[in-house]
């Protein structure tokens, strides 16, 4: 094991180590969470939870104020409560839960923000010259600071891969404590975008720094490069945040984001997180989807349940 060492705003030097992770044994583990199998009550419960933790998100050059406007009635109402209701009444389940949060741009937040009024439903906003994170620090900082100001209760900031990637650890851990700063009392996600990290060892470093320069959340990918989130770099992540928490006491959370798209898919990942970080983490305050696609295979999988068949796909909003 390595160290390496930053300063913080006070000039103290903190250190982090550097866990050398073994790849074949990250792997093997992963896949062993591939072959759980969770049924009946235990699955409509997991179905239920996993619907509560998505971040139904638009993040498209395309975007406009209607299409955050669809997204957010979505969010506010997954499927018409008229189609669903006897069934649960049936059944004595309870309603269908709304999503933890939808994410957009910056300048799409006052849309969210008025078409979410009174819901709860959280309002996440990407920022940082998100994806690529190439900007000057105080264009990101503006870009947050916007983002704030505007209604977002929740900033997904990407990390700069380049500086990292080149070894400058402090450039990258200023960053993280700056957009910190510019969120204020709003929850900062970190984003790693493990797919340009290229090794194991350097999501477990990345994770480190983050965590340390004060992210809330760690958060695997943008969604735009493949691979985005898997279960082996998930599981880097996690232990990343139960050796964090053993440390230090503070609780980080965790976010895939990217390449989610089935119920089977989303509860290996949750019974991932109960394995690794405990019953504590399965809530959308500390964990979350960064899946659109996911929502429908939820709620397809949520209807099986309730009416015995299938759906066809379409009766749900196409995102």
């Amino acid at each position: 094991m390595r160290t390496i060492s930053v300063q913080n705003a006070d000039g103290n030097q903190i250190v982090i180590n550097a866990f050398p992770i073994d790849e074949v044994g990250a792997n093997e583990r992963a896949d062993y969470f591939t072959k759980r199998s969770v049924k009946k009550e235990s699955k409509l419960s997991a179905l239920y939870l996993a619907l509560s933790m998505c971040d139904l998100t638009t993040l498209e050059g395309a975007d406009t104020p209607g299409r955050v406007q669809q997204m957010c009635a979505k969010a506010r109402f997954p499927v018409p409560p008229e189609m669903i209701e006897p069934f649960l009444k049936k059944k004595n389940w309870g309603p269908i839960p709304t999503v933890a949060a939808v994410c957009v741009y910056p300048s799409m937040v006052p849309h969210a923000v008025k078409a979410l009024e009174g819901s709860g439903i959280g309002i996440a906003s990407v920022s940082t010259a998100f994806p690529s994170g190439q900007a000057p620090l105080q264009v990101k900082i503006d870009d947050t600071l916007f983002a704030v100001e505007n209604g977002a209760t929740e900033i997904d900031m990407v990390i700069n891969r380049g500086a990292f990637l080149s070894g400058d650890y402090q450039q990258v851990f200023d960053e993280i404590v700056a957009i910190k700063k510019a969120c204020g009392d709003t929850h900062l996600k970190v984003i790693l975008e493990t797919g340009e990290l290229g090794s194991y060892d350097r999501v477990r470093l990345a994770s480190e720094i983050a965590m340390e320069a004060g992210g809330d959340f760690i958060k695997t990918s943008t969604g735009k490069v493949t691979p985005a989130a898997t279960l082996p770099v998930t599981l880097v992540m996690l232990q990343a945040i139960a050796d964090f928490h053993q440390r230090t006491g503070k609780k980080i959370g965790m976010k895939p984001a990217g390449g989610i798209r089935t119920s089977k898919q989303a509860i290996q990942y949750l019974c991932m997180v109960n394995e690794t970080l405990g019953p504590e983490w399965l809530t959308p305050n500390l964990f979350r989807f960064g899946a659109s696609a996911l929502v429908n295979d939820l709620l397809k999988q949520i209807f099986k349940e309730a009416t015995g068949h299938y759906y066809y796909d379409k009766v749900f909003s196409i995102d």
